[in-house]
Order: structure tokens, then sequence, then C-alpha cells
């Protein structure tokens, strides 16, 4: 087993103070008695946010006050302009070294041109290991701080509505300068993140010598499917099989095994010379596979490495000491217990009865733990025809490319945004799951990554390039858009989500086979489809959440006791939200996900991007889509409840995507 995220032990990281409270107010007073007793709060507030973040190497407390003294701007007009020539000067940095990095990735992410030993550690050089402290050395960031205040969630939730979007933006600058990070620190996590993210790339399964309860071999001999997504979306293609259940329920024990580590070595190294692997037994070529030959907890020993790098950084945020606490507050920016209690509202509202009853009716037998999974609320096409379907449109990911701008047209927007748009999307084959990367300076694109079959891009790969569009769409309109270059970016992750799930419920409709006949019809159906969706990812978001409380309450834990620990928290959740409806789970399907292992607390992002999804589309029936997409991405990088309040009127709530699949629901009965 390698051990992740591990090397020579570091220093603990402390903090201290350098500067007394007698400098401090000796500061401030110089500043009033430049500027007037009208700056003394401005003076008070600034001192101290330079004075938290002074350290030995920036000079005596003659060199803070000095500092303090030339650098104050009281004027407004110069204060706007400071504000802008720090703005630019951010982007422009962070812009090229966030373009460098992008690059740089570029042979590690894809399939294709591949140079071992060389591609992994390109991808994880860092042009600017220690930009963060250089911004506080030159000055750059105790400039800003001085100057302009760093709100925390609290009083963004609180007043946010009120600010200009020159109160916005100046906000959002001083928030870029966070603590200083040791270069050693981040270095660390710059090699945990990676290595986790390479596992995660790289853990495909071999399922060619899988065999179903019945002895059947589902795959050619050397098909591997990348665990959890790939295996999960070859789950959910056998609802469209005659003999689709055996293949299911033979999957579910490959994804059980994953989950709790017990694969065999020999079928994930392929030295099993063929012979046949039943998951559900754990055999090889007939015989049990022994504890000592699996895998083991090694996904879990990179979760804890992540844990080892958050300690790290607990010390260094006072005001948000844990991975939780800045994730939720500071990059989600809606506060954790507002999460999770919209996650447990989605998984105990009423709706779940008459949609149990409704999948029921569709599947026609009881529900299966699998059955989480089950997302074709309309009649399914078998998985061949809807391959076909996308290679009858789209021979490959390059014609899918050259397609975008008439893609686009068919979504309703101006042949020149259509153009403009699809000329700075570049479509390609990823290693690891789809995803998409937005440009951060003008001159450069977006980039669409997803997956393919052996020789087309069939329907899952289509299906996820349609969701990295959505994503792409909203990267270029939040880029090219924005009210100023500090607000680029939607509020967080949740809301890019969003746009990712509308453009991806849009995929039969651009390949020409959605019946639109009857649009409430399909409204509805849009309508039960996403809480399926939100629901099957609250609980493994919930999952995640109590797993990462745990990791914290027990200091020092193995890989072995966090994936127990794992198991139990996704069986508990299983048994209090799902086993009413979809029976005992013995494969604890909600610990499935990867993103637990390669972007840590990101689940709920999907989770919240669903139900906010739902709200955008609603919003939009009767709108034009195109036009609604560019407004709504051009609001700017406020905090995701005031975004979601100018965009469709009301905040992130689970109530409207409810109460329109109750309804739904309903009519779809008769």
């Amino acid at each position: 087993m390698s051990d992740p995220g591990t090397s020579a032990p570091m220093a603990p990281v402390t903090l201290s103070q350098v500067i007394s409270n007698t400098d401090r107010q000796a500061a401030v007073d110089t500043i009033v008695a430049a500027h007037g007793e009208a700056a003394r709060n401005d003076a008070t507030a600034g001192v101290k946010r330079v004075a938290d973040r002074w350290s030995a190497t920036d000079g005596d407390a003659a060199a803070f006050r000095a500092l303090c003294e030339k650098h104050f701007v009281s004027d407004a007009a110069l204060r706007t302009r400071l504000l802008a020539r720090l703005e630019e000067s951010l982007r422009q940095i962070g812009g090229h070294l966030y373009e460098m990095r992008r690059s740089l990735r570029r042979w590690n992410d894809l399939v294709g041109d591949e140079c071992a030993g060389v591609d992994d550690v390109l991808a994880s050089f860092d042009p600017a290991p220690d930009l963060s402290d250089q911004l506080y050395r030159q000055k750059v960031a105790f400039i800003a701080l001085l100057n302009f205040d760093r709100p925390d969630l609290r009083a963004m939730l609180a007043g946010g509505d009120s600010w200009s979007v020159e109160q916005w933006a100046a906000a959002r600058v001083a928030q870029q300068f966070g603590p200083r990070v040791p270069t050693e620190l981040a270095d660390h996590a710059r090699r945990v993140g990676h290595e986790a993210q390479n596992f995660v790339a790289k853990f495909h399964v071999p399922v060619g010598t899988m065999v179903d309860a019945k002895g059947n071999r589902w795959f050619e001999p050397d098909r591997a499917l990348l665990a959890h997504w790939l295996v999960r979306e070859e789950i959910k293609a056998g609802y469209g099989d005659p003999d689709g259940l055996d293949k299911q329920h033979a999957l579910m024990w490959v994804m059980a095994r994953h989950i709790d580590g017990t694969i065999p070595r020999s079928v994930m190294e392929r030295t099993s010379a063929g012979a046949a692997w039943d998951p559900a037994h754990n055999t090889v070529g007939g015989k049990p596979v022994a504890e000592a030959d699996t895998i083991g907890p090694e996904r879990y020993q990179h979760i804890l490495a992540h844990h080892g790098v958050a300690a790290r950084f607990d010390v260094l945020y006072p005001e948000a000491p844990t991975a939780i606490a800045r994730k939720f507050d500071l990059a989600r920016e809606i506060p954790e217990t507002d999460v999770e209690r919209l996650l447990i509202d989605l998984l105990e509202h009423p709706v779940r009865a008459p949609l149990a009853a409704f999948l029921r009716t569709r599947l026609g037998r009881a529900l299966e733990p699998q059955d989480i999974y089950f997302e074709d609320v309309a009649e399914s096409k078998p998985a061949a025809a809807l391959n076909a379907a996308v290679k009858a449109r789209f021979a490959d990911e390059l014609a899918f490319q050259a397609a975008l701008p008439e893609v686009l047209r068919g979504l309703g927007f101006p042949a020149a945004e259509a153009d403009f748009l699809g000329a700075r999307i570049k479509v390609e084959i990823a290693k690891g799951s789809g995803h998409a990367m937005r440009p951060m300076l003008g001159e450069y694109g977006a980039w669409l990554r997803t997956n393919r079959l052996k020789d087309e891009l069939g329907w899952d790969g289509f299906d996820t390039a349609m969701h990295e569009l959505g994503h792409n769409l909203e990267q270029l309109y939040s880029a090219f858009n924005a009210p100023r270059p500090a607000l680029q970016n939607v509020p967080n992750t949740a809301c890019t989500e969003a746009f990712a799930f509308l453009y991806q419920s849009l995929a039969k409709r651009v390949l020409g086979i959605e019946d639109t006949a009857d649009m409430q019809r399909a409204q509805d159906i849009d309508a039960v489809a996403t809480m399926l969706a939100a629901r099957q990812i609250a609980g493994p978001s919930l999952v995640e959440l109590r797993m990462w409380r745990w990791v914290y309450a027990t200091p020092g834990a193995t890989p072995a006791a966090l994936r127990d620990a794992t198991l139990a928290i996704a069986a508990d959740v299983w048994t209090r939200y799902y086993q009413q409806d979809f029976g005992p789970d013995h494969t604890h399907i909600l610990a499935a996900y990867q993103h637990m292992v390669g972007h840590p607390l990101y689940l709920a992002d999907y989770t919240l991007g669903h139900v906010i999804s739902h709200q955008i589309r609603s919003h939009m029936h009767g709108k034009d889509l195109a036009t609604e997409t560019k407004r709504i991405c051009s609001i700017g990088r406020v905090t995701p409840d005031l975004w979601m309040r100018r965009a469709v009127g009301s905040g992130v709530a689970v109530a409207p995507l409810a109460d329109d699949c109750t309804a739904a629901l309903v009519r779809l009965a008769r």
C-alpha cells in the first residue's frame, strides 16, 4: 500500500503577535493626525488587519508604522483608483499563474500523449508556491488590508444586499489576502491533493472477468470501469437491458468492494489470467480471496492525508478553524447548519412516499438499493439506441466541438453569441471523470473534458459533455460579462453545478430524441428526475459531512478505522432515509463517491446544484434560455443567497422543487 501525502515531519504552524497593542495604537494616532478624526474608525480597523498578518520578516514596529502612515488612503476618489489598481493587478497575477498551472496539467489529465514519470511532476508544479507570502513580503497585501475591509460571512449575509458593485469588489479584493501559508505547507498540500486526484483518476476496476450470479460475463475482456462514475453509469445502463438486473447486482458488488477495499489485487493488477471474478462472493477462479490479498483501505488513507493537511491549516484560520468551516463559510458561503438542514429536508420531505410509489410502478418490482441511481423518468431507450443517436449526430468529440455553435443556435442562442461561445470551448477526453476548466483571462478559452467509448463518443460521453458544456457557458459568461474583474465567477461551485445540470437535462433535445409535444409533461418529468437526483446525492453529501466530523473528533485514526466509521455512517444514513423505500443495503452505496477522495467536502455542491438548478429552470419556463443564462451568469460573485434572489427572486430552498415534484407525480399518474 502506498503512503499518500506523507513525507518528512513538518514543523507545526503557529501564530504569534509581532506588533504590540501600543504600536498599533501609535500607528492609528499617526494616521488620524494626518487625515483627521473622521479617519479613526477606518484606520483602527485597517491597522488591526495589517498587524494581524505582520511577521518579524516584514520589519520592526517602526517599519510597521511607516507602512501604515504612507499607504493609508482616506480620499474617496483615491480609494476608488486604488481599488481598480489592485483589482486589475490581482487579475493579471492570478490569471497568468492559473493559465500556466492549467496548461501544465494537460498531459496528466488527458488521454493520449503520455510521458510516464514526467506528466505528474509537471501537473503538480507550481510556478509561484510562495505567492501568498510574497504578496505580503512585497507589501501588496498590506496595502489592500489597510484600506479595505474583509467582511466575514455573517456581515455579507446581513448587509450585502445593500452594497454597491464597488463595495462588493472591495470585499472580494481584500478577501484574497488570507493567512500567510508557509511554502513548505503549500507544497505539501499541493502534493497531497495531486496524489489523491491521481489515485482517483487511475482507479479503473477491470470488469472483463466479472461474472454475475448466473455466471454470465457482461464485458469484453479488456474492459475497465472508472470507480465510481463509470460503474454507476453501467448500473444505470442496465435499466435498458432485459437481463440488466443480474448485471446491476454484480456491479453493485463491484461498487461495494471498491468502497470497503476488498477488491482482489489480482483483479486490479490483471494477474488472474482471465479467471472469473465473482464480486458477490469475492472469489477468483472459484477460490476465496484472502483479506491480505485485497487492496485494503487505501482510499481512506488519502482522506486522512487531506485531513493531515487541513489540520496544519486550521491554526492559520482562527475565524474558520476546520476544513469544514472553511468549506462552508469561506468557499461555499452558506452556513453549515443551513446546508445540513437542506439535505435533511430533501430526504425527509413527504414527497418521498409518492416518489417511491412512482418508481415501483415504473420498474414493475420492489425497489432495491441500486434504484437510487434510476433517473430516466420517461420511457428509457436501450444503451445501444442512445449510443446510436449520439453517433448519428456526433461521430466523436471533435465533431461535437465543431458543432458547438450549431448546438447553441439550436438551443436559442443568437448566431453571433453562439459563434463567440462555441469558438472558445475546446473538447477533450479525460483520463478520469469529466470536468470543465474556466479561463481566467480574456485571451483564453474554456476546456470541456469528457469520456468516450473505444471508437465513438457514446451516450455517457455525450451526456457528460452536455453537463460540462453548462459549466463552460457559465464560465465564459461569468468571465466576460462580470460587472467587475473582482466579481468574475459565480458565488460557489453549487451555482455552476446548477447550469451544468440545466444543460445536461437538454441532452436528448440536442439529439432530437426528446418528446417535446407536451411541454407540461416535459416539465413534470424534469421535476421528478431532478428530485430523484437531488435525493440520491443528498445522502452521500450527508455521509461525507459526518465522516469529516468523525475525523476531526478522532485524532490519530487509522485508514481502517476511518473506513469502518464511514461504512457505519453510510449505514445509518441509509437506514434513516432510504431503507423504508429501497430495502436494506449491503454495499454501503452512499459512500461510493470518489469525490470524497479527490475533492473533499464537494458533494453537497451537487445537491445544492440540483436545488438551485430547478429553481433556475422553473424561472426560465416561458423565458429565453440564452438571454437568462447570460443575465444570471453575469450577476457577479456575491453570496449564493443574494445571487439567487437576484437571479430568480428567492433564496436557495427545497420547497419549489418538492412542490413541483409532488404536483408532477399526480399529473404523471393520470
